[in-house]
């Protein structure tokens, strides 16, 4: 069960590493956008110092997220960008793969939050 949770957040941690890289190096290909999507897209690139806020937090979230050591800060570090990406696709991108694949990685998260919720005691006391 170790090993195939080390492969699931490594995983999750590579996926979220790649796209904030994407973010800094602009190497994949944008998929297609709907017009609504577009003006969104602009509306961030107008904001410019946002989308390098969420290229470094996923980056450092996900380098974060490999080791268990330190998976807990990087699952908290995460999540307000997973529920951002849950939200959009299902609110602006209502196609069936992205909501899948968003509501997997939340769980995923929700699962590295729940597994290491002793840690997080200090924080609520």
């Amino acid at each position: 069960m170790k090993i195939l949770k080390f492969i699931i957040c490594l995983l999750f941690a590579l996926i979220f590493i790649n796209a904030g890289l994407n973010k800094f190096f602009q190497y994949a290909p944008m998929p297609k956008m709907t017009d609504e999507q577009m003006k969104i897209y602009a509306a961030f690139g107008e904001i410019g110092w946002l989308l390098p806020l969420v290229g470094a937090v996923e980056i450092i979230g996900g380098i974060l997220f490999i080791f268990p050591k330190t998976r807990a800060l990087g699952a908290i570090i995460i999540l307000p960008v997973m529920v951002g990406i849950v939200l959009q696709n299902v609110y602006r991108d209502p196609s069936q793969t992205g909501i899948i694949m968003s509501v997997v990685l939340f769980l995923i998260n929700i699962w590295m939050i729940i597994d290491n919720k002793e840690k997080y005691k200090a924080l609520v006391k």
